[in-house]
């Protein structure tokens, strides 16, 4: 991969939000380019819900150096672990956080002392959770009972129902504060290229899924509004022989930064062999894979040839 280009000068960017029971945000917009936010996001939802569309795609959109500005964390976050999720997204950008009316600033010493004494607050609150949760079971054990829903005990349909959404819920919530580090290679694979390529070229930049869970994971967002619905559409139908055209023009897109041979150093880890049965990749092999592709009409990048 080549070296990465240095840091544009970062802008301010800032994010406003009202819960529907507000009627206006003119007051966080003002204050936000007061601080010399010259783009303001504006966002109407509810604090316990992570389903805010402009938040996600200003944190797909945000780039190295940028920082994230908000009047107060209540505008952005719902708990410290959800603010503590969004900080980590941001810092994998290289962008920062700012929070106007809090000691907050990931830009500064200060400002990331702060963070750290929220995160081992949250972290004391999980284990204050877990604790009291394990003494209240001995108390009840103790008196005889059994611990748990005793609703869920006796398969009730309403608390059957009542635990399903509740697990729903989480489900999503994950995919939503996860999605800024997967969904974007999705959206730049499909859905020219099969599930099975997306979750290799995934895997292979570190994370863990595998077919019948990404099909899912997008089907989910796809279903509330958040992916698109052509990412869920049939991937063309390709001759065998096609498999590692594509393979090699999905890693190509995924990564437009990567050399040939980097590219054929990824194939050699994932054990596919060239075309000719060979497990040494070369710069010539991959080129002539992406060479064909670009005559089907794929849209790949041109890598450096490397050496």
């Amino acid at each position: 991969m080549s070296a990465p280009s240095p840091a544009r000068p970062g802008r301010l960017i800032g994010y406003a939000r009202v819960s529907t029971d507000e009627q206006v945000n003119d007051a966080q917009v003002d204050a936000l380019k007061a601080a010399g936010c010259r783009l303001v996001h504006q966002e109407h939802g509810s604090g316990a819900s992570r389903l805010r569309p402009v938040l996600a795609k200003l944190m797909r959109d945000i780039g190295a150096g940028d920082v994230l500005v908000v009047v107060r964390l209540d505008r952005l976050a719902r708990s410290v672990s959800h603010l503590l999720e969004v900080i980590e997204v941001l810092e994998k950008r290289g962008a920062h956080f700012r929070s106007l009316g809090d000691p907050i600033d990931t830009s500064t010493p200060q400002g990331m002392f702060s963070l750290q004494v929220l995160g081992a607050v949250a972290q004391l609150e999980r284990a204050l959770i877990a604790e009291r949760t394990k003494a209240g079971m001995k108390a009840a054990r103790a008196r005889g009972r059994l611990a748990g829903n005793p609703g869920l005990r006796e398969r009730r349909p309403d608390a059957v129902r009542a635990i399903s959404a509740a697990r729903q819920r989480a489900y999503l919530d994950d995919l939503i504060t996860s999605a800024q580090t997967w969904l974007p290679t999705v959206r730049r694979l499909r859905p020219q290229y099969s599930w099975d390529d997306v979750v290799r070229v995934l895997n292979r930049r570190g994370h863990d899924w595998t077919v019948e869970r990404l099909r899912r994971a997008v089907h989910r967002l796809v279903r509330e509004h958040i992916a698109e619905p052509a990412l869920i559409k049939r991937s063309p139908r390709r001759p065998p022989e096609d498999r590692l055209m594509t393979l090699v023009a999905g890693i190509a897109l995924a990564d437009p930064d990567l050399t040939l041979l980097e590219i054929g150093a990824q194939l050699e880890r994932m054990h596919e062999r060239t075309p000719r049965g060979s497990r040494k990749w070369q710069a010539s092999s991959v080129k002539a894979l992406l060479d064909r592709a670009r005559r089907l009409g794929l849209v790949v990048p041109d890598p450096a040839p490397g050496s």
